[in-house]
């Protein structure tokens, strides 16, 4: 058996596989929360729990409406997106000029509290998502075998948060967005509608959210605590790739599932913490962060 460092090669290809999985949901995640960090000024702190909800969403829709996961993947989302709509418009709009904790104290509030309606109706336990039958099976290459769907859900991954930073970095559309947060007045100008823009900027960045969370139903248990479960580590990588930062949120996001998974290999012990260490070392050394803009 071919070893690298005394660790099989298969242990070692399955941990970063698992580790690069993690890291495209932490990448989809911290790309939500950059985009509306980076937008609207606000720390989204109710992610994790939106996550959370389009994980259900998708189940729901599957066990009460025999909806499949295909359809799940645009209801489900756009579901989540109108919820942002709703959040924004009602509370979040009062808050954009205001320091960052009043939204970060209020969407903890929201975070708890949808938290806290879906384990009053589903319990804690986790709840099976079925998956697939496109997706079952696995790629043998011969030295691992490679899971069909999470290569899915790398890929879509990939493709949808490089998308994402083009289209914010590289369009007009994302001129405009960023200049309505710097000089408002100025693109209201133009005859630009901010307000609309702001409020479609929150339910895409939630959006993404709902959309993470029906990828990882069929791979995590749905769970009203699968939201809580990932949102320390996703802030975690935000602040190391810079908070506002797309691309740092993307970058960062993929690597620090790759490091996750091969400290498992080498050193399990430290892998609930390593994200965290890597965060300290940033921030003591580059406090905006690899990727932030220091001002």
């Amino acid at each position: 058996m071919t070893e690298i460092f005394g660790v099989p090669i298969q242990a070692l290809m399955g941990q970063l596989m698992l580790g690069l999985v993690n890291g495209s949901f932490y990448a989809i995640l911290s790309l939500g929360l950059a985009v509306i960090f980076g937008m609207l000024n606000i720390v989204n702190f109710a992610h994790g729990a939106l996550y959370m909800v389009g994980a259900f969403f998708a189940w729901m829709l599957l066990n009460y409406a025999g909806i499949n996961y295909w359809m799940a993947l645009v209801i489900a989302p756009v579901g989540v997106a109108l919820i942002g709509v709703v959040i924004e418009k009602t509370m979040l709009r009062w808050l954009h000029q205001l320091d960052h904790l009043y939204g970060l104290l209020l969407t903890f509030g929201l975070a708890l509290i949808l938290e806290g309606i879906f384990r009053e109706f589903y319990g804690s336990s986790g709840l099976p998502y079925e998956l697939p039958d496109v997706f079952r099976g696995v790629f043998d290459l011969g030295f691992m075998m490679l899971p069909k769907y999470r290569v899915w859900v790398i890929a879509v991954s990939i493709v949808l948060c490089f998308f994402t930073w083009f289209v914010i970095e590289k369009t007009k559309l994302g001129a405009y967005l960023r200049a309505g947060t710097e000089n408002p007045n100025m693109v209201k100008a133009f005859g630009i509608n901010v307000p609309l823009m702001v409020t479609l900027t929150y339910a895409f960045g939630v959006g993404l959210a709902g959309l993470a969370g029906v990828m990882a139903a069929p791979i995590y248990q749905v769970s009203p605590l699968m939201g809580s479960n990932i949102i320390i580590v996703v802030f975690a990588v935000v602040v190391i790739g810079g908070m506002g930062s797309i691309l740092g949120a993307i970058v960062t996001g993929l690597a620090l599932g790759l490091i996750e998974g091969l400290t498992k290999v080498f050193f399990a012990e430290a892998s609930t913490t390593v994200v965290f260490v890597i965060m300290a070392i940033v921030l003591l050394i580059r406090p905006a962060g690899l990727f932030g803009r220091e001002k």
